[in-house]
């Protein structure tokens, strides 16, 4: 008797519906729980600047705290590529101002480095006509991943886009403008941050009047939900050792390398 009923108790087990999360399937697609959808605007925000994002196709497939999906929520003037490099067919856009360069729509690669012109500087020394409709380039993946996107990158960007960066070094110690509480998980640099908080830094500087500011908070806004929703599971961890990009050094048995950003060879995050 006792071996039947145990059999029964074991079948009505494996019977049992899995209870799942509910999901937010017509908005985030993220956990009701953690939905995002509240801290979205109503529609997209109407920018003069145009936003290329390269992503990496392991991004999206593999990290579930991707930022760009919501950044597709917040702008109308986004432009989202999947790929290992920038080329020639990629981007309509990209290949326009390639072949026939505007003097009215710069094409910005954002990207830290020693040699990457402070975003802020430009926009102070360039002309407001010239800087009208600007068009913002960024790569999305691990830092290793973005690193290796911006270098395959070179060829297609070197040509006709400038490096800029938000006016912090990464892997520079000291203090850095870049330092935030709006981290989703540890970062391997100082200076890193996620592709969503770049966009609203640099937007902030590109938007003419008081949009940049707007931008800037709508973009803001979805990142420190996001980060009030991931912080009960963060661990405090150890920084990291820093160290000036000079060749030869090394930083726990890996060489770093120099790194040269400079208009006639650009690399990308």
């Amino acid at each position: 008797m006792a071996e039947a009923e145990e059999e029964m108790a074991s079948l009505s087990l494996i019977a049992a519906p899995t209870k799942r999360r509910a999901i937010c399937d017509d908005g985030c697609g993220r956990p009701k729980s953690v939905c995002i959808c509240p801290f979205l605007p109503p529609s997209p925000l109407a920018t003069s600047t145009s936003v290329v994002i390269l992503q990496h196709p392991h991004e999206l497939r593999y990290n579930r705290l991707a930022t760009v999906p919501f950044l597709s929520r917040c702008l109308s003037q986004l432009q989202l590529l999947s790929g290992r490099r920038l080329r020639s067919g990629l981007s309509p856009l990209l290949d326009s101002l390639h072949s026939s360069p505007s003097s009215s729509c710069p094409v910005l690669f954002l990207f830290p480095s020693h040699n990457a012109v402070d975003l802020s500087e430009w926009a102070q020394i360039t002309p407001t006509e010239a800087r009208a409709n600007p068009v913002l380039v960024l790569v999305d993946g691990t830092w290793n991943q973005a690193r290796e996107m911006a270098t395959g990158s070179l060829e297609f960007l070197s040509g006709f886009a400038t490096c800029v960066s938000l006016g912090c070094e990464v892997g520079i110690e000291g203090e850095s403008p870049c330092e935030t509480n709006l981290l989703l998980k540890k970062e391997p640099h100082k200076g890193c941050m996620s592709t969503i908080e770049a966009v609203a830094r640099a937007l902030r500087i590109l938007e003419p009047d008081n949009m940049g500011s707007l931008v800037e908070e709508t973009l803001l806004k979805v990142l420190r939900a996001m980060v009030g929703f991931q912080a009960p599971f963060l661990k405090p961890m150890q920084p990291r050792l820093k160290m000036n990009k000079t060749k030869g050094k090394r930083v726990k048995g890996d060489v770093v390398q120099k790194e040269d950003f400079s208009s006639e060879s650009l690399r990308e995050k």
